[in-house]
């Protein structure tokens, strides 16, 4: 494997003082693909004054954003040229499909470009002030050290909306990929150093939450915490980050709902619905987990799904046949698999799947078998809390005032989808939603030009789009006296 697995901390490649390793493991078949640093606090520590000494004393932040912005494209580039290596890796480390990860570094690149493009666009305005010969006007300014949290599930792609925009507005950052899938990380690395960003901006630290994350989040030298991941560790981050009020920036996950009305399109309903949550074995923050039927056509629809999922080809994510592949580790299936047993136990109907598959082939990997719930209700845990795994539970509504507070009564609210033909219901519904974002007649759709983020609890701000760069800003108001005076009230 060409990569350096090592940490990246003020411009040199090293290891964990410790001298700590991980393994690394392919979740397809437990094998051993890599061996990592195991960095701690003090590697985190290392980081954290490289980055604040390059803020403070370096010339990142006060570079023509316009150069700034040109780097921040050259890696697009450059993660172009490299898509091939970076896809296997990704799927390598998580266990997705080829085309699936072969898709995100054509996403990933189009951040990258995206904000490199963006990066001299934001310069401020003019305001009028109420004071004769002056001007007044609004400028951002970068927020300073970033500590940036990344989770295992797109572990480039979320490095990619953590990245970028923080690089175009200015700021050094440090970043702590999750421990169990750091790989493609490392590797934007090797090309954030290939293009020239300059030594100590850009630091990367392997570790685990406990140590590393909990170290940039607490940190009064770090001015942000970017962390994308749980509720629960959102909340811990929170709580560590009100030492030095940091600003801070969560996407803490959803129970996304997606209502399916009577009138929709039943075919591409049904092969959206799928795709939705069996896409990456449900281990997506955005998955549709929730479907919302209408009670005209819940049993055909149902019988639809089930019909389809009895087909589904789990394995490697390096056959080409291959639709879904495994869970991430064996800590996470048992997870889901309690998950499941906890719908079980509340009454939900388990119509298909339910355990891990059969298969000789599949029985090394973290495989569990796409898995369907009906009759469930909103008090039921698999309703209301994130399995993050190939589960669906799906609830009948008869009115549409009745699908839209079914998809609200959740402690969420990143995303849901609504399928009907009814422009004027498809827009009511989306208006009512409390969600981050809502698709119409589609789902799991995004990119760079778009904010996300969700309402409630699935976290604070918001990550691409213009709204992406702005987190990683601070406004600034500067009033110039033209021609000042003397007051005389003394």
């Amino acid at each position: 494997m060409n990569l350096k697995q090592q940490q990246y901390i003020n411009g040199e490649w090293v290891d964990a003082q410790s001298g700590k390793k991980r393994s690394i493991i392919n979740p397809y078949n437990q094998e051993v693909i890599a061996e990592v640093p195991e960095g701690d606090e003090k590697d985190a520590r290392a980081a954290i004054a490289a980055a604040r000494e390059a803020f403070d004393e370096g010339d990142w932040s006060w570079t023509p954003a316009s150069e700034r912005g040109e780097l921040v494209t050259k890696i697009g580039h450059l993660i172009e040229r490299d898509q091939e290596e970076l896809a296997y890796l990704e799927s390598l480390d998580t266990g997705k499909t080829m085309e699936e990860s072969r898709g995100d570094m054509e996403d990933i690149a189009g951040v990258f470009r995206y904000y490199g493009e963006l990066a001299d666009k934001e310069g401020g305005e003019l305001i009028d002030a109420p004071v004769k010969d002056s001007i007044s006007k609004v400028v951002r300014e970068p927020v300073g050290v970033c500590g940036q949290i990344t989770p295992w599930n797109y572990p480039l792609l979320q490095a990619s909306w953590k990245l970028a925009p923080a690089l175009a507005a200015g700021n050094t950052l440090v970043m702590k990929p999750s421990e169990i899938t750091p790989l493609t990380t490392i590797k934007v690395f090797e090309l954030m150093e290939e293009v020239g960003i300059p030594a100590s901006v850009v630091n990367l630290v392997l570790g685990s939450g406990a140590t590393v994350g909990a170290e940039l989040s607490s940190h009064d030298d770090v001015d942000l915490i970017s962390f994308t991941g749980g509720i629960a560790t959102g909340k811990k981050i929170m709580q560590s980050a009100s030492g030095n009020v940091k600003n801070l920036a969560l996407e803490l996950g959803g129970k996304n709902p997606n209502i399916i009305f009577a009138d929709a399109d039943f075919e591409t309903a049904v092969d959206q619905a799928l795709n939705g949550v069996f896409f990456h074995a449900g281990q997506i923050c955005s998955a549709g987990t929730r479907l919302i039927v209408d009670e005209a056509i819940h049993d055909d629809f149902v019988n639809a799904l089930v019909e389809r999922v009895k087909n589904f080809k789990l394995g490697s994510g390096f056959e080409q046949d291959t639709q879904m592949g495994p869970l991430i580790s064996a800590e996470h299936l048992s997870k889901v698999e309690a998950y499941v047993e906890a719908g079980v136990k509340e009454g939900a109907s388990l119509v298909v799947g339910g355990r891990r598959p059969e298969d000789p082939e599949l029985q090394q990997g973290f495989f569990y078998l796409p898995t369907i719930f009906t009759n469930c209700t909103t008090d039921m845990t698999v309703v209301q809390e994130e399995g993050f795994g190939p589960v669906i539970t799906v609830e009948k509504f008869r009115s549409e005032k009745e699908a839209v507070t079914l998809a609200n009564d959740s402690i969420y609210g990143l995303a849901g989808g609504v399928w009907t033909m009814d422009i004027a219901k498809a827009e009511r519904c989306a208006a009512r939603m409390r969600m981050g974002t809502v698709w119409i007649n589609d789902f799991n759709l995004y990119f760079p030009h778009a904010p996300w983020g969700g309402f409630k609890q699935s976290g604070i701000g918001r990550e691409l789009g213009r709204p992406g760069l702005e987190e990683y800003t601070e406004t600034k108001h500067i009033f110039h006296n033209l021609k000042p005076e003397p007051i005389h009230w003394f």
